[in-house]
């Protein structure tokens, strides 16, 4: 049984220039290398994306509407959001 699938794609010229660009490297041996990476990777995106929101936007959530008052004023998340973006530690999650 046959694994694979052949199909015709358009890019715009930008992109194909990237594909062809990472094969010319040496990066990738095949322009079908370089798709299978990238879709690879938005597939690992889609994924993270959707753990994010089951196990984190969906609880509080919840939460929220079995507590209203467990919620964060407006003011409140700003500050918090506001310290966050204002630390060193950018791009760790938020107490």
């Amino acid at each position: 049984m046959r694994t694979t699938q052949s199909l015709s794609i358009t890019l715009p010229l930008e992109m194909a220039k990237m594909v062809k660009d990472k094969v010319a490297s040496g990066e990738y041996a095949t322009e079908s290398e370089v798709i299978r990476d990238g879709l690879r990777s938005l597939a690992a995106r889609d994924a993270a994306i959707e753990k994010w929101l089951r196990e984190d936007v969906v609880p509080i959530a919840q939460q929220i509407k079995s507590d209203p008052g467990s919620a964060l004023s407006p003011q409140d998340a700003w500050k918090r959001l506001q310290a966050h973006m204002d630390s060193p530690r950018k791009g760790t999650r938020l107490p």
